[in-house]
């Protein structure tokens, strides 16, 4: 054995399975943890959000911030995975050259696309028919240089494994964007102009954060580390990859605004009509990707975990890595999907009130259906991203996007202005995410020789039929109880796991072996 080599990684010749297991498991949860964190602060910020600004003003900082995630989610995504990877593949002795180098290229690049960025702001404001948004959009540049500086910061501890620390700048980064948001917001907001203070503040929150991880993180020690050739070499069709998935996640939402604003004009009304239906839509999705977001904490560890087993070139454990992973990131989808999608009405209404629960309660039962795919798509294309198959990762990703976009297109031409143009964007957006999470399954099957069971599958689907059916049976109530209603969803989906004897024994003593009970 190589003198320096990580016996800790699967395939190393004394490594112990089970602390590998316990410290994976550990770093799951308070990463998971942290993503939970995320969600609830995230849900208060978009509850404030929509009833401090309105839900037009709310549906116009949206497509906003839509659009600007279409790029600074891939540059998040890139900086973590490329430094992370850098780090973790590299000896121990040689992480801080690896770290240093890592950080320094992903910081070259960022402050070139964020003024691409802001320079293709007109552009980009025309394309969605909406050119009061071009000074919004020139803002939220500045959120593509802070990010583009901290998120490889994130990388590097998520490659030396401090799930700990990875965490607690989850939870701060949070906190602050949302402080951020809300402060901006309300400073401007009472002088029309509650979208462009809601983005600087969100720009402040991101150059804090900045200064937070340098400490914390380290910028490592010259010398040494990937050439700058072969970095590149990676990170590029990550990237890639990366701005495809973005591009997917929120091209139903830039093309129903498009779409709206031109059956608004036709129809004598403004531009600007189209916000209020592109509120209602976010509102809904702001549920349906609770799956996705959840998830993001399952990739952190399995991509390290992947990457390390795969260097090693043991079969066995990427194999029982993926199916587990899967396995996991499948159940626990299907437990909120069948809340979001069998209480749509009630949870718009308690938590965005009845203008958006009118217009989009009926388009978020097909919603959160086709977003619990595009969670389990988001894991399958990291496996494939973290087995060396970067470029198959990005060209299933092209192609649900191409599948997204073309029948959005299709459903969403030349229709009247209404509520019916959300139901047409969330079944168009929940087939092509249906067909592409198959692809990639099928794929990742032939390569990592796993995926999950046929078995797990139906047992999962049944349960969210069951659970889904039941909430539609339950009576209408007040807001107050709208949580025990979902408490209750949540329980007869586990209850069906346990007597299709999906969920058992083993499950138990594998969350005991975790917490290190066993």
């Amino acid at each position: 054995m190589a003198e320096g080599r990580d016996t800790s990684s699967p395939g190393g010749e004394d490594h112990d399975e089970g602390d590998v297991e316990r410290k994976a498991g550990r770093g799951g949860l308070l990463i998971a943890a942290a993503k939970i964190y995320f969600m609830v602060v995230g849900l208060v910020q978009q509850i404030a959000l929509k009833h401090l600004l309105g839900l037009s003003t709310y549906g116009a900082l949206g497509r906003v911030l839509g659009a600007a995630s279409i790029v600074y989610n891939p540059v998040v995504a890139t900086a973590v995975q490329g430094v992370s990877r850098a780090v973790s593949s590299a000896e121990e002795r040689d992480q801080a050259q690896a770290q240093r180098k890592a950080i320094s290229i992903h910081g070259a690049l960022a402050l070139p696309l964020a003024a691409l960025f802001a320079l293709g702001a007109p552009w980009l404001a025309d394309l969605g028919r909406a050119p009061h948004l071009t000074t919004p959009l020139r803002i939220v540049s500045l959120v593509l240089v802070f990010y583009g500086l901290y998120t490889p910061l994130v990388g590097a501890l998520n490659g030396k494994r401090r799930f700990g620390a990875q965490a607690a700048l989850d939870v701060c980064a949070a906190t602050l964007r949302t402080c951020g948001l809300l402060g901006g917001g309300y400073l401007l907001s009472r002088r029309g102009l509650g979208v462009e203070g809601a983005l600087a503040g969100f720009a402040a929150a991101a150059a804090l954060m900045m200064g937070i991880a340098i400490p914390l993180a380290g910028l490592g020690k010259p010398g040494g580390g990937p050439t700058t050739k072969a970095h590149l070499a990676f990170i590029a069709p990550l990237f890639g990859g990366q701005l495809a998935l973005n591009l997917l996640l929120q091209s139903d939402m830039q093309l129903l605004g498009r779409f709206a604003a031109d059956a608004a004009v036709r129809e004598g009304q403004l531009e600007t009509a189209a916000d209020t239906l592109a509120g209602a839509y976010r509102n809904a999705q702001l549920f349906c990707f609770l799956p996705y977001q959840l998830l993001l904490s399952v990739t952190f560890v399995l991509f390290p975990l992947l990457a390390a087993a795969h260097r090693d070139r043991n079969d066995a454990a990427v194999a029982s890595y993926v199916r587990t992973g899967v396995r996991l990131s499948l159940i626990l989808a299907g437990a909120m999907v069948s809340v979001t999608a069998g209480l749509p009405r009630a949870l718009l209404t308690l938590v965005f009130g009845n203008d958006s629960a009118n217009l989009g309660a009926s388009a978020m039962h097909v919603m959160a259906v086709g977003l619990g795919a595009f969670a389990i798509f988001g894991i399958l294309v990291t496996v494939l991203t973290s087995l060396g198959r970067e470029r198959l990762s990005a060209i299933l990703t092209v192609v649900a996007l191409a599948l997204v976009v073309g029948l959005c297109a299709a459903l969403l031409w030349q229709q009247p202005f209404g509520a019916d143009l959300l139901m047409r964007t969330a079944l168009a957006t929940a087939a092509g995410l249906f067909l592409a999470t198959m692809g990639a399954a099928i794929a990742v099957k032939r390569i990592a020789g796993a995926v999950v069971s046929p078995a797990t599958l139906v047992r999962v689907v049944l349960a969210v039929a069951i659970a889904a059916t039941a909430a539609h049976f339950l009576p209408a109530a007040g807001k107050l109880v709208t949580p025990l209603y979902a408490i209750a969803v949540g329980l007869i989906y586990a209850a069906v796991l346990v007597a299709t004897r999906e969920l058992g024994r083993e499950d138990a003593r594998l969350v005991a072996r975790v917490l290190g009970r066993g």
